[in-house]
């Protein structure tokens, strides 16, 4: 096994200790997990109400230069809203014809921390908004990094900063014997895709 597969098995092993770890969570603050709805304990959210801060005293309270910045921030509600529907309908309309299996929105876009009772009504409606946000940029990056393996799973020579889910697929970098005798089993390759 080469280096970089051997790095890639640590990260998946990893990442199985990571949830693992956050599942523990669970028990340690009292709460369920059954299908996409969080059930707190009666006590405990008794409890979280208690750091409850008012709406009125949030807002007196708020820097003034976040309260001038929050209309830009909300604004991009727009284009997230815009792009969130064009990478589904991209998706929906592209990928049965070039075989590549469909990214299943819910896996990204989660909206759940609006239900912690020790939020107030505004960190409720930014906790929606930055969970639907960075939500559509996590599905739309899985979306373009599935096409990408079909149009050009070619590795980047200069480093990049992060790399996405299909990337260890790729081929290196000026191979081009590699890449002429294997870009087509690549491009169907989407083992470990749910």
């Amino acid at each position: 096994m080469n280096t970089i597969q051997e790095i890639i098995e640590r990260i998946k092993r990893l990442e199985q200790e990571l949830s693992q770890e956050l599942q523990k969570k669970e028990e340690e603050f009292a709460y369920q997990i059954r299908g996409k709805k969080i059930y707190f304990e009666e006590v405990t959210r008794k409890y979280h109400k208690t750091f409850t801060t008012k709406v009125h005293t949030y807002i007196l309270h708020a820097d003034f230069f976040n309260i001038l910045t929050a209309p830009i921030i909300w604004f991009g509600i727009i284009p997230g809203a815009f792009l969130d529907l064009f990478a589904t309908v991209f998706q929906a309309v592209c990928f049965p014809g070039y075989g590549i299996p469909k990214v299943r929105r819910s896996d990204y876009v989660v909206i759940d921390r609006h239900a912690l009772s020790y939020l107030n009504m505004i960190e409720k409606l930014n906790c929606v908004y930055c969970g639907y946000f960075n939500g559509v940029i996590a599905y739309v990056q899985e979306i373009a990094a599935r096409t990408e393996q079909h149009w050009c799973p070619i590795k980047h020579a200069r480093k990049i900063k992060t790399i996405h889910s299909r990337y260890t697929k790729f081929f290196e970098y000026g191979d081009g014997e590699n890449y002429r005798k294997h870009v087509e089993k690549i491009r169907r390759d989407f083992e470990g895709v749910d």
